[in-house]
Protein backbone atom coordinates (compact mmCIF):
# COMPACT_ATOMS: atom_id res chain seq x y z
CA UNK A 1 0.00 0.00 0.00
CA UNK A 2 2.70 2.46 0.81
CA UNK A 3 1.36 4.66 3.57
CA UNK A 4 -0.43 4.13 6.84
CA UNK A 5 -3.35 6.23 5.63
CA UNK A 6 -3.78 4.03 2.59
CA UNK A 7 -3.74 0.94 4.81
CA UNK A 8 -6.42 2.47 7.02
CA UNK A 9 -8.51 3.29 3.95
CA UNK A 10 -8.13 -0.29 2.72
CA UNK A 11 -9.29 -1.67 6.07
CA UNK A 12 -12.23 0.73 6.16
CA UNK A 13 -13.34 -0.31 2.69
CA UNK A 14 -12.87 -4.01 3.45
CA UNK A 15 -15.23 -3.57 6.41
CA UNK A 16 -17.76 -1.73 4.25
CA UNK A 17 -17.57 1.36 6.46
CA UNK A 18 -17.82 4.97 5.40
CA UNK A 19 -15.42 7.61 6.66
CA UNK A 20 -18.26 8.77 8.89
CA UNK A 21 -18.61 5.31 10.43
CA UNK A 22 -14.96 5.18 11.43
CA UNK A 23 -14.87 8.83 12.50
CA UNK A 24 -17.81 8.17 14.82
CA UNK A 25 -16.04 5.14 16.34
CA UNK A 26 -12.94 7.30 16.90
CA UNK A 27 -15.03 10.20 18.21
CA UNK A 28 -13.54 12.64 15.68
CA UNK A 29 -14.96 14.63 12.77
CA UNK A 30 -15.18 13.21 9.27
CA UNK A 31 -12.72 15.83 7.93
CA UNK A 32 -10.26 14.90 10.69
CA UNK A 33 -10.51 11.23 9.71
CA UNK A 34 -10.18 12.09 6.03
CA UNK A 35 -6.94 13.91 6.85
CA UNK A 36 -5.66 10.73 8.53
CA UNK A 37 -6.46 8.64 5.44
CA UNK A 38 -4.88 11.13 3.06
CA UNK A 39 -1.79 11.60 5.20
CA UNK A 40 -2.51 15.31 5.66
CA UNK A 41 -2.20 14.86 9.42
CA UNK A 42 0.25 12.86 11.49
CA UNK A 43 -1.07 10.12 13.76
CA UNK A 44 0.19 10.03 17.34
CA UNK A 45 0.63 6.76 19.23
CA UNK A 46 -2.62 7.15 21.15
CA UNK A 47 -4.64 7.66 17.95
CA UNK A 48 -2.78 4.77 16.29
CA UNK A 49 -3.77 2.45 19.14
CA UNK A 50 -7.36 3.70 18.91
CA UNK A 51 -7.50 3.06 15.15
CA UNK A 52 -5.99 -0.40 15.61
CA UNK A 53 -8.67 -1.24 18.18
CA UNK A 54 -11.46 -0.09 15.84
CA UNK A 55 -10.28 -2.61 13.26
CA UNK A 56 -9.58 -5.32 15.84
CA UNK A 57 -5.85 -5.35 15.14
CA UNK A 58 -2.71 -4.82 17.15
CA UNK A 59 -0.72 -1.70 16.38
CA UNK A 60 2.01 -3.87 14.82
CA UNK A 61 -0.53 -5.57 12.56
CA UNK A 62 -1.91 -2.22 11.44
CA UNK A 63 1.57 -0.87 10.71
CA UNK A 64 2.58 -3.98 8.77
CA UNK A 65 -0.46 -4.16 6.47
CA UNK A 66 1.32 -2.43 3.58
CA UNK A 67 4.39 -4.64 3.88
CA UNK A 68 2.36 -7.86 4.06
CA UNK A 69 0.27 -6.82 1.09
CA UNK A 70 3.31 -6.02 -1.03
CA UNK A 71 4.90 -9.36 -0.22
CA UNK A 72 1.83 -11.35 -1.24
CA UNK A 73 1.05 -9.73 -4.60
CA UNK A 74 1.86 -12.24 -7.35
CA UNK A 75 4.12 -11.07 -10.18
CA UNK A 76 1.29 -11.42 -12.68
CA UNK A 77 -0.69 -8.76 -10.81
CA UNK A 78 2.20 -6.38 -10.16
CA UNK A 79 1.31 -4.10 -13.10
CA UNK A 80 -2.33 -3.87 -12.07
CA UNK A 81 -1.31 -3.29 -8.48
CA UNK A 82 0.96 -0.43 -9.58
CA UNK A 83 -1.86 1.19 -11.60
CA UNK A 84 -4.21 0.93 -8.65
CA UNK A 85 -1.60 2.55 -6.41
CA UNK A 86 -1.19 5.38 -8.91
CA UNK A 87 -4.95 5.97 -9.03
CA UNK A 88 -5.13 5.84 -5.24
CA UNK A 89 -2.39 8.47 -5.08
CA UNK A 90 -4.33 10.66 -7.52
CA UNK A 91 -7.46 10.34 -5.38
CA UNK A 92 -5.51 11.25 -2.25
CA UNK A 93 -4.00 14.27 -4.02
CA UNK A 94 -7.46 15.44 -5.07
CA UNK A 95 -8.83 14.90 -1.55
CA UNK A 96 -6.02 17.04 -0.16
CA UNK A 97 -6.93 19.78 -2.65
CA UNK A 98 -10.60 19.59 -1.63
CA UNK A 99 -9.64 19.81 2.04
CA UNK A 100 -7.38 22.79 1.36
CA UNK A 101 -10.11 24.54 -0.65
CA UNK A 102 -12.64 23.83 2.09
CA UNK A 103 -10.31 25.31 4.70
CA UNK A 104 -9.67 28.34 2.49
CA UNK A 105 -13.41 28.86 2.00
CA UNK A 106 -14.06 28.44 5.71
CA UNK A 107 -11.36 30.96 6.61
CA UNK A 108 -12.61 33.47 4.03
CA UNK A 109 -16.15 33.24 5.42
CA UNK A 110 -14.88 33.87 8.95
CA UNK A 111 -12.82 36.87 7.93
CA UNK A 112 -15.61 38.42 5.85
Amino acid sequence: MGTLGQSIRLLRRQNGWSQGDVAKRLDISIPAFSKIETGATDINLSRLEQISAVFGLSTVQLLSIGETRRDTVPDALAGIHQKLNERESEVIFLQKKVIALFEELRLSKHSA
